[in-house]
């Protein structure tokens, strides 16, 4: 029998190398986008060498063009390193907000390919968790992607934290129902293990389409 510590280990290397791949695929997009733009700079030079007049509208869309996915891939970078760093932090005090806006961040393209609309709520004020980052992470993932699937392509999946009754609490809303739409036991596995070592509880409601985790605002305490 695995213990939970065997379970996340071996999920966790699969959670972080999921997502390092799905970064790694949308910062190649963003190099691609680059190169085709220089390319076409490369192209107008030529022309202008030729005595071709050249439109300096035409050179400016392109700078624009790449200063855009400049930005873009400094977004994407910063979330994976704040991603990466989790795994350094066994437990920090963090801003739930945040945590959950980075994996929602990290899900994007995962939401695009199934077609569903992923949408972060802010909370209206945010609250402080003291945690493990990298395992709240994963679990939070877990749960997005489970609502992901089983809401269906062109639906929307929200997401929101806020403080809860005893501690704190993250609302997955989606279309549904879990366990028939999945025909899988959820909570599995690995999903039970990260909620015995972050004490948290899932509160599963197919009536209202809603998934709820509810964890202690310190695992100090």
């Amino acid at each position: 029998m695995h213990t939970n510590w065997e379970i996340i280990g071996r999920e966790g290397i699969n959670f972080y190398g999921k997502m390092s791949a799905s970064i790694s695929h949308e910062i190649k997009n963003i190099l691609a986008i680059i190169n085709e733009n220089a390319g076409l700079l490369s192209d107008f030079t030529m022309m202008a060498e030729r005595g071709v007049p050249i439109e300096p509208e035409r050179l400016k869309i392109i700078a624009a063009k790449i200063a855009e996915q400049v930005k873009r891939a400094d977004l994407i970078v910063k979330n994976m390193n704040q991603f990466a760093h989790s795994i350094d932090e066994q437990i920090k005090t963090v801003v739930l907000d945040d945590l959950v806006a980075v994996v929602v961040k990290l899900s994007l393209r995962f939401a695009a390919n199934r077609g569903v609309h992923l949408e972060h709520q802010p909370a209206a004020i945010p609250v402080s968790i003291t945690t493990s980052p990298f395992l709240l992470k994963n679990l939070v993932w877990l749960c997005l992607d489970k609502a992901m699937d089983i809401a269906g392509e062109k639906k929307n999946v929200s997401i929101i934290a806020k403080d809860g009754q005893n501690g704190v609490m993250i609302k997955f809303k989606h279309s549904g129902i879990i366990q028939e739409k999945s025909g899988i036991s959820f909570p599995g596995e690995q999903e039970n293990a990260l909620l015995t070592l972050l004490r948290a509880e899932m509160e599963i409601n197919d009536e209202a389409g809603e998934l709820t985790l509810h964890l202690p605002a310190s695992l100090d305490q």
